[in-house]
């Protein structure tokens, strides 16, 4: 009789609008070129959410179940044939975004806007969207050159946040850098798992004032503890505050975290001329842009997470302590609870599930 294969704990989403179950699957076996990864911490997004509540059949290209999670670290546990460079016990981070690692995106490292996704592991996806994520005790991850080796110091409950709350501002900070020079103000509209980041990395890697915009006096004061000169509350009189802290010129660069009708509004009436409008938050809000709606020069984009060198980047950051994620752990057990908490706006900085026999911090 064949031994019956091991088992873990994996919280999956079983179908578009429902609660996610926390259920035994098999533990992966890592094929050739594969990576299995025991977890040792996976970051709860708020865009899981939308992937619980909002989406139906077709949305998307691909489909439920499968186990949430797609910030993930951890330490290498088994390797497929013919990865090298990586043993066992190695403390790793997990690239999000799986493309088909053959096409011109691909092969330039910008793998979150594949070209071929009939070729990728699942199209415009990856652990945690569409295949198995990190909300398990192993993670199986389809190809080597999706895993990071962590600096040293740096832990997997720290590091797995950053793979997407740090490194999507982390993109859209550099997508602006010209524009973040001395004398210059980013505005933040949102300060919750990436609004809080966002804040650091731009203390941290530009010249720019940083001011901050969030409802919650918590979050607020968080903004400051991470280097914002600047914390406004949303409201009537928002816009002229900002115009008032800018010398009457406005930001250069507005980072908006959040996405709502409220925010993209607020926003685009407090940039300046030639001023970027970055949109990363999935609120579902729209932005009328007509001639004189704007700006003049003004630029508005949305940008989708990063690549595999700007999260060797992040890393090396919070290895030299000049980011820090602020989080509130959960047990693989209670990891559903951290998605309830995350749609009630109760978590302080970003949820973090931590499986309970992986967590050595």
């Amino acid at each position: 009789m064949r031994p019956e294969a091991p088992q873990m704990k994996a919280l999956r989403l079983k179908s578009w609008k429902s609660e996610p179950v926390l259920e035994n699957v098999p533990v992966p076996e890592p094929g050739p070129g594969e990576v299995l990864v025991q977890v040792g911490a996976a970051g709860a997004c708020h865009s899981d959410l939308h992937l619980m509540h909002d989406f139906e059949d077709a949305a998307l290209p691909w489909q439920p179940p499968f186990t949430l999670g797609h910030e993930n670290a951890g330490w290498v546990h088994r390797v497929g044939q013919g990865v090298t460079g990586l043993e066992p016990g190695d403390p790793v981070a997990v690239v999000g975004a799986w493309g088909c690692g053959a096409c011109r995106r691909c092969l330039d490292g910008l793998e979150t806007y594949c070209e071929r996704p009939d070729l990728a592991p699942v199209p415009s996806g990856g652990g945690g969207l569409g295949l198995d994520g990190g909300m398990a005790e192993y993670l199986l991850v389809p190809a080597a050159r999706h895993v990071v080796p962590l600096p040293e110091g740096l832990d997997p409950v720290d590091a797995a946040p950053l793979t997407d709350a740090g490194l999507t501002p982390y993109h859209a900070v550099r997508r602006s850098a010209a524009k973040l020079t001395p004398g210059s103000t980013a505005v933040v509209m949102g300060v919750g798992g990436l609004g809080h980041l966002a804040v650091q990395i731009l203390t941290a890697t530009t010249a720019a004032r940083v001011i901050a915009v969030d409802p919650r006096g918590s979050a607020r004061d968080l903004a400051t503890e991470c280097g914002a000169e600047c914390v406004l509350a949303p409201g009537p009189d928002l816009v002229p505050e900002i115009r008032d802290a800018t010398d009457g010129l406005g930001a250069d660069v507005v980072l908006d975290m959040v996405g709502s009708d409220e925010t993209l509004a607020a926003a685009a009436a407090s940039m300046r001329p030639l001023g970027d409008l970055t949109i990363v938050g999935l609120g579902g809000g729209t932005l009328p842009v007509s001639f004189f709606g704007l700006p003049y020069e003004a630029s508005v984009q949305t940008t989708y997470w990063g690549n595999r060198r700007e999260l060797v980047e992040v890393l090396a950051l919070a290895a030299r302590g000049l980011l820090r994620p602020e989080t509130t752990i959960y047990t693989l057990d209670d990891a559903a609870q951290a998605y309830r908490d995350l749609a009630h706006e109760t978590v302080t900085g970003r949820a973090v599930v931590v499986p309970t026999d992986s967590y050595r911090g």
